[in-house]
């Protein structure tokens, strides 16, 4: 008997000492598809929260020309539900599954020229599609970005941040109130989401087509390859035509006001999506309106007529050469 129980506990010790670890490691929370009090109630993160880790239950996206937003930068994510996945549509946006959560995180590196001394994240703006019907929530960061509340009044928060050429920047950065994002989401009086067209998300990041990646990992059906699909250029791509970068640049920043069905439908004529032609467009009829309109900053004035405080001077250097150029 006592040979037995020793070859039994020398069995155990082997056990533990083995190299070969077959611990399976603990599956992120599901995502909770409904608007919680806190952010971190939602399992979009996993670990310190502002650490910004995505939960392996949702994926980052990126855009190839995004919305300026006073030089924030931005994380974005898409959380589809348990064994789904989004369907190719058109080249525009996608059809979500219900229950699906995009969400936006938006914040400013304290220093871009070091960006060991951390960042200062502002709000995240959820999406969630509910029963066919997409609604909106915008969560601002406490001080100490230990979490986000959920809150839907907008407010204004004064931030300062040092560029990559050394400059102290200063501005008071508006959070929507959810009033203001029905005002660029709203298509035909529905709530839609923006960015992620596939249009927006066919390029190459790190030498591998994004589409394809979304394609490979199962995330989007309908569509075998890339190839299949349209795409808008980016707009810093001096390679691409000055006409391609100038209405990428409208598509994302103007687009969902300035379309059929859009906030400004029924106050300009102007169609500003990519595949508009330009003569529907009216952009050449329009150009010292918009001209106007996006060089200077004027509240209730200037354009985009919602989300910056300020100028985007790069953006407002590229059109105004697109609009010379006509």
């Amino acid at each position: 008997m006592k040979k037995y129980l020793a070859i039994a506990l020398l069995m155990i010790l082997c056990s533990c000492n083995s190299d070969d670890d077959s611990t399976t490691p603990a599956e992120d929370p599901l995502v909770v598809a409904e608007f919680r009090t806190n952010l971190s109630e939602l399992n979009l993160f996993s670990g310190d929260l502002s650490d910004l880790n995505i939960s392996s239950r949702a994926f980052e996206y990126e855009l190839n020309t995004s919305l300026f937003t006073d030089y924030a930068h931005k994380q974005r994510l898409i959380a589809l539900p348990e064994s789904t996945s989004m369907q190719y549509n058109d080249d525009g946006l996608p059809i979500f599954p219900d229950n699906t959560v995009i969400a936006k995180t938006f914040y400013y590196n304290a220093d871009e020229r070091d960006l060991s001394l951390g960042r200062i994240i502002i709000e995240t703006r959820i999406l969630i599609k509910i029963n066919g019907d997409w609604e909106t929530g915008d969560y601002k960061w406490n001080d100490e970005q230990t979490d986000a509340v959920l809150d839907l009044n907008g407010s204004t928060v004064p931030i300062s941040w040092i560029d990559s050429e050394g400059v102290t920047n200063s501005i008071n950065y508006k959070i929507p109130s959810n009033t203001d994002c029905f005002t660029c989401h709203n298509t035909f009086d529905n709530m839609t989401p923006i960015g992620p067209k596939i249009r927006n998300l066919n390029f190459e990041i790190n030498g591998l087509n994004q589409l394809d990646a979304f394609i490979n990992d199962g995330n989007i059906t309908g569509i075998s390859s890339s190839s299949e699909a349209s795409s808008v250029v980016n707009w810093l791509d001096t390679s691409a035509s000055l006409e391609d970068r100038a209405r990428s640049y409208f598509d994302i920043n103007c687009a969902h006001c300035h379309i059929p069905g859009g906030f400004c439908d029924d106050q300009s004529t102007l169609d500003l999506a990519f595949e508009t032609s330009l003569e529907d467009s009216r952009i050449f009829e329009r150009r010292n309106s918009i001209s106007n309109r996006i060089s200077v900053y004027n509240e209730g004035f200037s354009m985009p007529f919602i989300g910056t405080t300020i100028i985007h001077n790069e953006g407002v250097d590229l059109i105004q050469a697109y609009l010379d150029s006509l």
